[in-house]
């Protein structure tokens, strides 16, 4: 048995419906590749069609599972609507939200503009709200349990400084995580968090560090156990907090960082080391990655 094999053996979630907002790509795609091999049937959204299409047909091929791939921008209310109703036409019921998809840059905060900073608010927290806010709404009038899993950061009870609307957006949903799992407990809408440290995915760690940054600030110094988290690991603890095996566990943030966060809190607080001329650089390489 080894900290990167699948936990789970029995098919855990068999015919659940699972929904993985930014499930396209990275720890989204992880999780829904795991969430398939234990039984379960799952959506998977992004704003990009072409990018859902393909992961479709990778899931399904390497899982024989069943994949519905429904185009929303989460920051958009009606869209999320929308998806709601694609879930329901299709499955005729949602049992589960992990709400995944999320956005970040690095950059001192003076540089960015009202519109970047409100671009990765609307992402990270109001998607997350309004999902939440749809598919709550629609199980307590249809009085069905649900469990709801919020992907956060351990920099959202830290704060951590060059990734402010990140830390701002992520703070929310963790508040709102503790506080609707109190509200939302009688209705049996059992609400959690996962706090991943450092798990790279190619596209979001090459906008974050690009270029030869990853080697200058390797991240697994600041990891006691020196080393960054396997995808695997992390769609083990996800499996876990939606299915029945956690049916007590309920507001919960559970860490998953090696310890990173207890060695130094703010993930990007090594950045202040960075000389202006090199924020310079870095700005033009992440505009020219867009």
């Amino acid at each position: 048995m080894s900290y990167n094999e699948p936990m789970f053996k029995n098919r855990e979630l068999d015919g659940k419906v699972i929904v993985v907002t930014g499930g396209g790509s990275g720890l989204g795609k992880s999780m829904s590749k795991y969430f398939l091999e234990l039984g379960a049937r799952v959506v998977i959204t992004s704003r990009k069609m072409e990018r859902l299409h393909a992961t479709t047909e990778e899931l399904e091929s390497e899982t024989g599972g069943e994949v519905l791939p429904v185009q929303c921008d989460v920051r958009i209310y009606e869209q999320v609507e929308n998806l709601l109703k694609a879930v329901l036409d299709r499955f005729g019921r949602a049992d589960m939200l992990v709400n995944n998809a999320a956005g970040n840059f690095i950059s001192p905060t003076e540089r960015l503009s009202a519109n970047a900073f409100d671009t990765i608010i609307d992402i990270v927290l109001k998607g997350t709200k309004n999902c939440t806010l749809a598919f709550g709404k629609h199980w307590i009038k249809e009085k069905q349990p649900a469990t709801i899993l919020n992907i956060v950061t351990t920099y959202a009870w830290t704060g951590s400084a060059f990734v402010v609307p990140s830390a701002t957006a992520k703070a929310g949903v963790l508040a709102m995580t503790r506080s609707l799992a109190v509200e939302w407990a009688k209705y049996k809408i059992r609400i959690n968090a996962i706090a991943p440290g450092p798990f790279p995915t190619k596209g979001a760690w090459d906008r974050l560090l690009p270029g030869d940054l990853k080697e200058k600030f390797d991240i697994r110094k600041k990891v006691p156990l020196r080393r960054v988290g396997e995808h695997q690991e992390l769609a083990n603890l996800a499996a876990y907090l939606l299915s029945e095996y956690s049916a007590y566990i309920n507001g919960e943030v559970v860490t998953i960082d090696g310890g990173e966060w207890l060695q130094g809190a703010g993930e990007f607080n090594m950045l202040e080391k960075i000389p202006q001329e090199l924020w310079d650089m870095l700005e033009a390489m992440i505009k020219s990655k867009k």
